[in-house]
């Protein structure tokens, strides 16, 4: 089981490496859920933690949300020039480059995908929870990436730039 979690965390990474054909450096990634589940501000074993470090290893900015984890995440973290973070799940994703939710919280499953388009830079959401119909998510314009669903990368996808 403990390897199925790792190599679950290094999905989310690899989602967004394939969407960027690699090219992570300078891309801004907004991340919705730092906690290891919902309900709680324990970052432990929590996926975010794997996925932003492997940003920053390529160059990347993260801009990040989360209900209750905010200041255990500054904690660990510290001051740092590639991590934002921020008040609200909206402000998070405001002119970033993808959106990956990491963590299931109730309020990240509603959203209006539109206006999320509208929001981000590049139009690119890695779902690690599963949270969307990639149907709804795809009919509103977004490159939706999903953990464990067969069709997430159909590899008719375009890839963003």
């Amino acid at each position: 089981m403990e390897a199925v979690n790792e190599r679950q965390k290094a999905t989310l990474f690899a989602k967004l490496e394939q969407a960027f054909d690699g090219a992570l450096t300078g891309k801004v990634v907004a991340i919705w859920g730092l906690a290891f589940k919902p309900n709680t501000d324990d970052m432990r074993e929590a996926p975010s933690r794997a996925l932003m470090e492997a940003l920053w290893a390529s160059g990347a900015k993260v801009r990040a949300f989360d209900p209750e984890a905010m200041e255990e995440c500054a904690r660990l973290y510290g001051e740092r020039d590639d991590l934002t973070l921020v008040d609200t799940r909206d402000e998070a994703v405001v002119g970033a480059d993808a959106l990956v939710i990491c963590t299931e919280w109730k309020s990240f499953r509603t959203v209006d995908f539109t206006q999320l388009k509208q929001e981000l830079a590049t139009p690119v959401i890695v779902d690690g929870r599963n949270l969307f119909d990639p149907v709804a998510v795809r009919e509103a314009g977004l490159l939706y990436f999903a953990v464990g669903r067969g069709d997430s990368l159909d590899q008719k996808t375009p890839r963003a730039r």
